[in-house]
């Protein structure tokens, strides 16, 4: 399998765990922590795409602000996937693998593998999904199997 169409399948696999999770968190008494989670994997697929495409104003967006309301999240996080999505798709496999400059945390000037960004934000929204479901089980809810396995596995017999 190609890079880009991995990227893109990992992409696709976060946004049916994360949809799971963030149905969860609409029957949870106590929403505000998952929201701010999950409000800033949004953020910070956004910002990681101004990074990428040089917004001069990179170094003012936040990782953490805005926590949209809960009935925002669906939406602002099919918007930044799709943004992804489409951006992937235009990269050919060489582009993936060039160096790329971005605006780091400090203002200075960083370069990475373009991969490794896309990578990086699905591994955090791993990191953050399994905060989610920790507060999940913390209020009695059993967290929905949201492992990439079950994605993929099949029942022969």
């Amino acid at each position: 399998m190609e890079m880009k169409q991995f990227l893109i399948e990992i992409f696709k696999y976060n946004d049916y765990a994360n949809k799971l999770v963030l149905k969860k968190i609409a029957e949870l008494p106590e929403k505000e922590k998952s929201i701010i989670f999950f409000s800033h994997l949004i953020n910070s697929q956004n910002k990681w795409m101004a990074r990428i495409l040089q917004d001069p104003n990179v170094v003012q967006m936040s990782w953490w602000d805005p926590v949209y309301k809960f009935d925002e999240l669906e939406e602002k996080w099919d918007d930044s996937l799709l943004m992804w999505l489409d951006f992937l798709s235009e990269k050919t496999e060489q582009q993936l693998f060039e160096e790329i400059e971005f605006t780091g945390f400090d203002g200075g000037r960083w370069t990475s593998p373009l991969k490794d960004i896309p990578l990086q934000l699905n591994f955090h929204s791993v990191h953050h999904r399994a905060q989610i479901q920790t507060l999940i089980r913390e209020q009695g809810f059993e967290p929905d199997f949201v492992d990439y396995i079950g994605t993929k596995y099949k029942k022969i017999s």
